[in-house]
């Protein structure tokens, strides 16, 4: 059953980049594309828990700030040592200028 909330404002988040949003006990990391779009995914490395927002962001790459991990945040996918399980990915869509995440 979806469940979509308001993230951000689309302005929040600088091409290239990634924001913490925190919310119901859970952490998501909002991601904007080099072409404009956002992503959403959990918001902690799958390997050590650390947060990905503290990450840095290469294309369409997030690189764990602990041990240099990589996903692509667009499918969740692990690209690299030390991990190994990729992570959840959430749909999400712009709605009057405002980021909105289904995280059901």
């Amino acid at each position: 059953m979806p469940q979509w909330i308001e993230a951000c404002a689309v302005g929040d988040i600088e091409a290239e980049d990634v924001m913490r949003f925190d919310h119901g006990g859970r952490s998501f990391a909002i991601y904007r594309a080099p072409d404009g779009t956002h992503h959403a995914t959990d918001g902690l490395c799958t390997h050590e828990k650390v947060h990905l927002a503290d990450g840095l962001v290469m294309d369409n790459i997030i690189e764990c700030p602990k041990h240099n991990g990589r996903f692509d945040y667009r499918t969740g996918e692990a690209k690299g040592a030390p991990v190994c399980v990729n992570l959840r990915v959430y749909a999400v869509r712009i709605e009057g200028g405002k980021v909105m995440v289904d995280i059901g």
